[in-house]
């Protein structure tokens, strides 16, 4: 659970707690616009509070940010409205940002020089200046002057990890892991489907290749998802089975049991 500047819960378990003014100024759009795509369904309707205000949740957040990157693909609103109402409703902010970065996976690398002010507004949250250094240190900004050089599909996912209760060191460890086996798995499939179209034409090629990426990134997101599942369970199912042992060692009733297997 996160808790942003304003001294809001972050999450989607603690529920909305955002204003329609602060979930604009965190998107990095106006009001209007939250309105607009509330009118359009894009946007699931705010709880109303006391004094029939309404609160916005880390969701309305993650769906804006989706939004955003299918507007930077070119995509019209009519193809924007169809694509979210595809998405499943319950989808929680961390499954709409996976499916942003997919989204934002299939664009050409995007690296820009932006000045400070608009670094922070593309975060779409305020910057501490440690948080920029610790991005820095994620090679996902680089300074240049009084500017910064911007990996912009990486910006959105490495602001969300500032969050994440790890250390740097192991942010960067993973970020090495991740960038080895995918290096490593794009290379296998390139020569997989370089043998699938040798032999046909130039055009061919690079329709079948504006096809498959797409279709290969949400392959490999939704097996990694599917791993890291199995992984993560069976680490609790061992550290579960681990603490049952410490209990079985202390005694029935939590007993502390001496070595001579008597109660202490």
């Amino acid at each position: 659970m996160t808790t942003d500047t304003d001294g809001h819960t972050g999450s989607d378990t603690a529920g909305p707690t955002l204003t329609i003014d602060e979930l604009a100024a965190r998107a990095g759009v106006t009001v209007r616009t939250v309105r607009f795509y509330g009118t359009k369904g894009l946007l699931p309707p705010p709880v109303i509070g006391p004094r029939r205000v309404g609160h916005y949740g880390q969701q309305h957040v993650a769906r804006l940010a989706l939004i955003e990157e299918l507007q930077h693909q070119g995509m019209t609103l009519a193809a924007i409205e169809r694509y979210m109402a595809q998405l499943p409703p319950d989808l929680s902010h961390h499954d709409l940002a996976m499916h942003r970065a997919v989204v934002a996976s299939w664009a050409p690398d995007t690296v820009e020089t932006v000045s400070a002010a608009e670094l922070r507004r593309r975060a779409g949250r305020p910057l501490a200046d440690d948080e920029v250094e610790r991005l820095c240190a994620m090679n996902v900004i680089r300074r240049d002057g009084e500017s910064y050089r911007v990996d912009s599909g990486l910006l959105r996912l490495a602001v969300q990890l500032l969050d994440v209760p790890l250390s740097e060191a192991a942010i960067l460890a993973a970020r090495k892991v991740l960038i080895e086996h995918s290096r490593a798995a794009a290379h296998e499939l390139s020569q997989l489907f370089r043998g699938e179209v040798s032999e046909r034409a130039e055009e061919d090629v690079k329709s079948l290749s504006a096809h498959m990426q797409p279709i290969v990134v949400q392959a490999l997101l939704t097996t990694f998802q599917r791993s890291l599942k199995e992984e993560v369970h069976q680490w609790l199912d061992a550290s579960l089975d681990v603490s049952e042992e410490g209990i079985s060692e202390e005694g029935i009733s939590g007993e502390a049991v001496s070595e001579d297997g008597r109660p202490s």
